[in-house]
């Protein structure tokens, strides 16, 4: 029986990450999870208050989607996870002894996705928090073998752009 792969979509905030995410698992007929939906209260109160979150208040928060994608692997099953994972070290920590993580990462320019998040409505993630999310933004590097997808398109054709690299 070979390992499920399990997907982590990534990509600054307003990059499409539970669009795609979920356009992706409908079609491939996978579990979604949205990797906000397992962010401590803490943080997410941060957030909304304006403040960007540090490395250590990221810990637990990966460490959730770490558990999420570990119960996957157990129960043989793939699945994809909308989760920003800027930085390489947040990445290695969700690959760490999962080889079946393939990242996903939604790539766009900072204009285009201020663009993006000034027409979103109902997220408690304020758009002032953009600049600090580029800044910590380490695009991933080859020996990550990603699939690197431009967003300019409609979600549609990113998610249908992601399902064809799988292949």
């Amino acid at each position: 029986m070979s390992a499920p792969t399990l997907l982590v979509v990534m990509g600054v905030s307003g990059a499409g990450k539970t669009t795609v995410g979920e356009l992706i698992a409908k079609r491939l007929d996978w579990p979604f999870i949205d990797g906000d939906d397992l962010q401590p209260q803490a943080n997410i109160d941060k957030m909304r208050s304006g403040a960007p979150l540090t490395d250590a208040d990221r810990a637990p928060w990966l460490a959730a989607i770490g558990d999420w994608m570990d119960a996957r692997i157990r129960a043989v099953q793939p699945g994809v996870v909308a989760c920003s994972a800027l930085k390489r070290a947040y990445r290695d920590t969700l690959r760490s002894g999962r080889p079946e993580v393939r990242i996903v990462y939604l790539r766009g320019s900072e204009r285009e996705i201020a663009q993006r998040l000034a027409r979103r409505t109902g997220h408690f993630w304020p758009p002032k928090l953009l600049a600090s999310q580029f800044a910590d933004l380490e695009p991933p590097h080859t020996d990550e073998d990603a699939i690197v997808v431009d967003i300019a398109g409609t979600p549609e054709a990113v998610a249908k752009a992601v399902i064809e690299r799988l292949s």
